[in-house]
């Protein structure tokens, strides 16, 4: 008899702690089917039973049959799925987490599950501008309102409630493009004073930096789309919190059917497996091009949390441990000027999206504003020589090396964008 097989099995469990490692072996059994050490693909869309007895032990829940996960359906539940909602819980500290088919998928389908009519939500300037959109258009279709708040504003927030109707305080931190930071312990405070719920979308932070459940929000959001899944090529949402909160959330489920094929599931769970790499590096890679564009004649200004003139970076400091891997700045010049610049640039991809693998940049003047003048354009906070750039896992160096030449024909030296008004400047006052 070899060692091996002399040795004793441990069935202790281990508290895991670190990032990487919870990514890695949470939600994963060391007894999956085959032996295979990836969790399979369980490509089904309805489940069987043994015999009628075994069918009404599940429907009585006495038991789960031969003790492996057991669905009636696929809309309802599937072990390809459990296992990443298992590891994303997990990483976010929660008690359990929901899958959803895409980001928006998840805010919508969660609001709709916890809203009736007659409710009031409150939430931040800077956020998602589809999640404003749902909730300022589609929610009052049905006599939801929404009132919106300047982001860091925690005055104009609880004036804002309207006691016994306001249901939820919805926020977005790290926000896009301007990465305002959320205040989270004053959130809480102010929600739990007047028993409101609260929701962190923290796609930007993820929760190698940020962790929104352990400050006491009720909800947390990702889109998984970007660095949970990160390599750009699934789409995919999640919500974590407390257990009955988020069993409410799968129930519902069930219903508004916006499940996730367990393909994806696969794919996102290889993905989470390196998120805590991938982000150390590109928290890195920011920090450095942040610095670079910040003391570059060219730049106007910069927005990133890690840097202390960033609004809120004593925030960040005290309740992020990196500061994200997206970096916001103003480039000297007009639309046009600052178009020429990402055309230069050969690294990043011309695209929308963020948090993979690939560097992606974007003027959202014209990805995300494109129908609107500068002067709307200014009153919804979106300058024409905003740049977003979100870094990927390629080498500091090259990145460093592509923006200087990238810059290279903007006059060396500083001059001030056109129709910035004082209005504008009062914005971030707060």
């Amino acid at each position: 008899m070899t060692q091996s097989q002399n040795a004793p099995v441990c069935n202790e469990k281990i508290n895991l702690e670190g990032d990487s490692t919870r990514s890695v072996h949470v939600g994963t059994t060391r007894n999956k089917a085959y032996g295979a050490l990836t969790t399979p693909i369980v490509q089904t869309a309805t489940y069987t039973f043994r015999d009628t007895a075994a069918l009404v032990d599940f429907m009585e829940a006495k038991t789960w049959g031969d003790g492996e996960f057991r669905e009636e359906y696929g809309r309802y539940g599937n072990p390809s799925v459990q296992a990443v909602e298992q590891k994303l819980a997990a990483l976010d500290s929660a008690e359990d987490a929901v899958l959803y088919a895409s980001g928006m998928n998840a805010v919508t389908s969660l609001l709709l599950t916890v809203l009736s009519s007659g409710a009031h939500v409150i939430m931040t300037d800077d956020c998602y501008r589809r999640t404003r959109q749902f909730c300022l258009t589609y929610l009052k279709r049905f006599g939801i309102e929404t009132t919106v708040v300047p982001m860091g504003d925690y005055d104009a927030l609880e004036a804002a409630i309207i006691p016994k109707k306001t249901r939820f305080i919805i926020s977005e931190s790290p926000t896009n493009p301007y990465l305002r930071v959320a205040d989270l312990e004053h959130i809480v405070e102010i929600a739990r004073q007047y028993r409101i719920r609260t929701l962190i979308d923290s796609t930007f932070a993820t929760p190698v930096n940020q962790r929104p459940y352990e400050f006491g929000i009720d909800f947390v959001l990702h889109s998984a789309t970007k660095y949970l899944s990160g390599h750009n090529d699934i789409l995919a949402g999640v919500i974590a919190g407390r257990a009955d909160r988020i069993k409410a959330l799968k129930d519902a489920r069930g219903v508004l059917g916006g499940v996730v094929d367990p393909q994806n599931a696969f794919l996102l769970e290889r993905g989470i497996k390196t998120l805590g790499l991938r982000v150390r590096q590109q928290n890195a890679t920011a920090q450095a091009v942040a610095e670079y564009l910040q003391s570059h004649p060219a730049i106007e200004r910069v927005w990133y949390p890690g840097l202390a003139s960033h609004p809120d970076h004593d925030i960040a400091a005290r309740q992020m441990a990196g500061f994200g891997g997206v970096v916001s700045f103003e480039v000297a010049g007009d639309l046009e000027t600052t178009s020429r610049f990402i055309d230069r640039m050969r690294i990043p991809y011309i695209a929308p999206s963020l948090g993979g693998v690939e560097s992606l940049i974007e003027q959202p003047a014209i990805m995300s504003f494109y129908e609107l003048s500068t002067e709307e354009r200014l009153a919804l906070g979106m300058k024409d020589n905003l740049v977003r750039f979100a870094i990927g896992i390629e080498d500091v160096d090259d990145i460093l090396n592509d923006l200087e030449q990238a810059l290279s024909f903007i006059p060396r030296q500083r001059v001030s964008v056109r129709l910035v008004e004082q209005l504008w400047e009062q914005r971030f006052r707060y």
